[in-house]
């Protein structure tokens, strides 16, 4: 079932930089400068005997977390798991040869959810997302979409909350009238960016 807060709970958001949003990874409680930090404090008000925590680590692919989903989600058994990854698998592929396989992807994405709804564990799956700043970087669409589209799969398997950020932020973008109001790099957002992201989920989770 979309996951709803009836009260308190113990949430926990993973991914990459985005989520990161230049947390120190050596404090486990610093909640970054992004989304996650907006959220929790909103929850503190709403809902204030709620935890959240955050594991993100910035040029982290989705098998990058797998390596280390023990230590950093499954041993902290939150009761609710948002998780963002999937625009470095992209990036990865146009700026170094790196490729990673739309199906390797969801796969790996998929082993990652199995062992976390194993412990009754409750999911938030935002789709990785990219808006474009510098023309080139429409290409990248190719290879994102597939992956934005294994989300979408992942969401409807495992009844996960979905938050359809690429089309969200891109609306956002054609209002602001400039991208880089939204996303510094195409890739990173704004705090508007980030204030985007968190109503959503906000609006999404509540």
């Amino acid at each position: 079932m979309p996951v709803q807060l009836s009260g308190p709970a113990d949430i926990l958001f993973q991914g990459d930089s985005i989520t990161a949003a230049g947390r120190d990874p050596g404090d486990e409680y610093d909640l970054g400068h992004g989304y996650v930090r907006l959220i929790a404090d909103a929850l503190a008000v709403s809902h204030p005997a709620s935890r959240v925590r955050n594991r993100g680590i910035g040029g982290d692919r989705a098998a990058d977390l797998l390596r280390r989903w023990a230590p950093d989600t499954l041993a902290l058994r939150p009761a609710v798991l948002s998780v963002l990854v999937g625009v470095n698998d992209t990036w990865r592929r146009y700026d170094s040869g790196e490729t990673t396989p739309p199906e390797a992807y969801e796969d790996t994405y998929r082993e990652l959810l199995a062992q976390a709804v194993s412990q009754g564990t409750r999911l938030v799956l935002v789709e990785p997302f990219l808006v474009p700043v510098r023309p080139e970087q429409w290409a990248w669409r190719e290879d994102l979409d597939a992956r934005i589209h294994a989300v979408r799969r992942l969401a409807n398997e495992y009844g996960a909350s979905l938050l359809a950020a690429d089309g969200l932020l891109h609306q956002a973008a054609r209002e602001s009238g400039d991208p880089s109001v939204i996303t510094e790099d195409g890739v990173h957002p704004t705090a508007a960016g980030h204030a985007v992201l968190a109503r959503a989920w906000l609006r999404l989770v509540r």
